[in-house]
């Protein structure tokens, strides 16, 4: 029981680490699919980049902000879930 109550408080700054870390992983990606020649986004994006096909760039990059827009939600979710002390208040009007 006690490993429980543990286990919630500690998984916090894990999942923060794991959300930040899911950024290093899309960053990544590019540098190893472009070094080892493997198919993927990350070096269709780089190709897209060498031929100046800047819709292709723009797409992929939106792909990836919205990806890492949608982890963060979901670590501010699991926050919460983690911890009920965790809310986020509704800002007020003057």
């Amino acid at each position: 029981m006690i490993y429980l109550h543990a286990l919630r408080n500690a998984l916090i700054p894990t999942v923060t680490i794991g959300g930040l870390q899911f950024g290093r992983l899309l960053g990544g990606s590019i540098v190893v699919e472009s070094v080892f020649a493997w198919p993927g986004i990350g070096r269709l994006l780089i190709t897209s980049i060498h031929s100046r096909d800047y819709m292709l760039t723009q797409g992929i990059v939106l792909i990836f902000a919205t990806t890492f827009v949608l982890v963060n939600l979901a670590v501010d979710i699991a926050y919460s879930l983690l911890d009920p002390r965790i809310t986020y208040a509704k800002r007020r009007s003057n």
